[in-house]
């Protein structure tokens, strides 16, 4: 494995134990080179999979992309990173095991909605108006409505 801080080819691996969902072998290395520590990820890969935009353009699926934008819709939101891990591993493991090579890019969306609804309702709502590309406050509205309607309501005092 390559090291990030020197470009080393060589590095030796000091750790590792899977993750905490298990999805994932987690390393520790040390560069023999500079001395800096790392750590990588190793992941099962059961099959290439290509996402179909809504255009009809052809991509390979991106587990970091997938990452990135769950992160950017948690920006400064009180939920644990291993929480945020154990969702997209979810996500990526339900699309992998659903026996197709082709995944349309709004069930993707349609799983990550899912999943933040669970994880915090804020990002919930950003995910959402940039995945349903809102385009005015009405937009906002019902989708407040509906996540209201989710919530039990205060029995009432008699």
């Amino acid at each position: 494995m390559r090291c990030p801080h020197c470009g080393a080819p060589d590095s030796q691996v000091k750790d590792s134990r899977p993750t905490e969902d298990g999805a994932a072998i987690r390393r520790r290395r040390v560069c023999g080179a500079c001395g800096q520590r790392f750590t990588t990820f190793e992941r099962v890969q059961l099959r290439e999979l290509v996402v179909v935009k809504r255009s009809g353009r052809r991509v390979p699926f991106d587990r970091d992309k997938l990452h990135r934008s769950v992160t950017i819709a948690l920006r400064k939101r009180p939920v644990d990173p291993e929480r945020v891990e154990t969702m997209v591993s979810g996500i990526v493991r339900q699309l992998e095991s659903s026996g197709e090579t082709e995944v349309q890019a709004e069930t993707i969306g349609r799983l990550v909605m899912e999943g933040l609804k669970a994880l915090d309702d804020v990002a919930y709502v950003r995910f959402a108006s940039v995945y349903k590309n809102f385009r005015e406050a009405k937009d906002f509205e019902t989708l407040l409505g509906e996540l209201a309607g989710d919530e039990p309501k205060p029995a009432a005092a008699s």
